[in-house]
């Protein structure tokens, strides 16, 4: 499984930096292009590995000294590439399995500090783990800011879609409030998996006007 979590004082910003698939995730951020992203994904697909990718996305389009960008791969190794221009304070961090990175930062160590809240719970699922580790970081200062939007998104093989693509957009507590929702998504993950590689097993709805029996 492999997965990726953020948050920003924007709107909705899991829209827009937030790119991922069973290969690996993709973060493009600061002054975002989306492409960048998407193009990640393209080449994690194609076998290409985290650094490797980096290199090319970084190359790909004028304006590289505007972009964070982050890459990990399916197998565990990730990238990192901060430009020249990147806003306010910047930092980044990488460990075991993960990678961290932000800026308009309260203090550069903020992705060092989500990188330890994640290596440190090695017992978890991984979207506790990634939300551990977000919120390790908001402790440590954060953005220098207010954050009003936050995302999650899971991925697990074979499936090719997201198994878990949780967003907040738009909020005054947007981690505690992708935590409730990570809460209240999980025990019905598996449940909507199912309905959609097996639907002759999956349970019943369990809302008005479900009248298949089971």
């Amino acid at each position: 499984m492999v997965g990726g979590i953020v948050c920003s004082s924007s709107i909705a910003v899991s829209a827009r930096c937030l790119w991922g698939s069973p290969a690996g995730i993709v973060l493009s951020q600061n002054v975002t292009d989306p492409y960048l992203g998407m193009l990640g994904l393209q080449l994690l697909a194609e076998g290409c590995g985290a650094r490797n990718v980096l290199e090319r996305i970084v190359a790909a389009k004028p304006h590289a000294e505007w972009r964070q960008l982050a890459v990990l791969d399916n197998d565990g190794p990730s990238g990192v590439y901060t430009g020249s221009r990147g806003l306010g304070i910047t930092g980044a961090a990488m460990g075991r399995d993960c990678v961290a990175a932000g800026n308009l930062l309260a203090d550069k160590s903020v992705p060092h500090s989500m990188v330890r809240a994640y290596e440190a719970a090695a017992e978890h699922t991984l979207a506790e783990r990634l939300l551990l580790a977000v919120g390790s970081g908001a402790a440590a200062g954060g953005e220098a800011g207010p954050v009003h939007s936050a995302g999650l998104k899971l991925y697990r093989r074979p499936t090719a879609w997201p198994i878990a693509d949780l967003r907040i957009d738009w909020s005054d507590t947007p981690i505690v409030d992708l935590r409730a929702l990570w809460e209240r998504y999980a025990p019905q993950l598996n449940d909507y998996v199912l309905r959609a590689e097996q639907p002759d097993r999956a349970p019943s709805y369990g809302v008005p006007g479900d009248l298949q029996a089971r």
